[in-house]
């Protein structure tokens, strides 16, 4: 027996924004903005390169599942965090060509780890009271968003890395009305 699939699981305005004013470093800030500006996977941000981020052209290449590359426009704001955050926190003459790297400790300067990444949301999960915020979380939210504001699907898919089409497909939540819509548009067009 087949089991109904589960619509991707987003999150609130409000628990997205006091998850973000309890960050307190502009690497955190720029992490938690290119997942719900740009979608991407937890894994996609740490394997994010320095050259992968386009500052001028306000895009990024990222390398999803499966090795399939797509480019990311990304909202500005991102691009201003990790603007200073390479600036002014990233390790002087740090070698490593990931983008995200560890800030303190005996490690500065080495790629951020999956177990570092969850440290950072879990720390700032708890301290501000957005216990929902974890990363793919954020990733359906920037997905359902763009559905909500019409976005074409194909192109939906193609900047969320989906293989599939039913991947994406899941993130349209037709109510009633919308359907109703649709349907008396349609019906318009062909009784012309």
């Amino acid at each position: 027996m087949r089991q109904p699939q589960r619509l991707p699981e987003s999150l609130d305005v409000v628990d997205v924004r006091a998850f973000l004013a309890d960050l307190e470093t502009h690497r955190e800030r720029a992490i938690l903005l290119v997942m719900v500006f740009g979608g991407l996977r937890a894994g996609e941000v740490r394997s994010l390169r320095l050259r992968d981020v386009d500052m001028g052209l306000r895009r990024i290449r990222v390398v999803g599942k499966g090795g399939r590359e797509r480019i990311v426009p990304v909202d500005g704001a991102f691009f201003s965090e990790c603007a200073a955050y390479i600036s002014t926190e990233r390790p002087p003459g740090c070698a490593t060509p990931e983008c995200f790297v560890v800030l303190r400790g005996p490690t500065r300067g080495s790629a951020l780890t999956e177990a570092g990444l969850r440290k950072v949301f879990r720390t700032h999960r708890a301290r501000s009271g957005a216990t929902r915020v974890r990363p793919h979380r954020l990733r359906h939210t920037y997905g359902t968003e763009l559905a909500s504001a019409g976005i074409d699907l194909l192109v939906l898919r193609e900047l969320m890395g989906h293989v599939s089409p039913d991947t994406t497909a899941r993130y349209i939540h037709l109510s009633p009305d919308t359907l109703a819509a649709e349907f008396a548009a349609a019906r318009a067009v062909l009784q012309r």
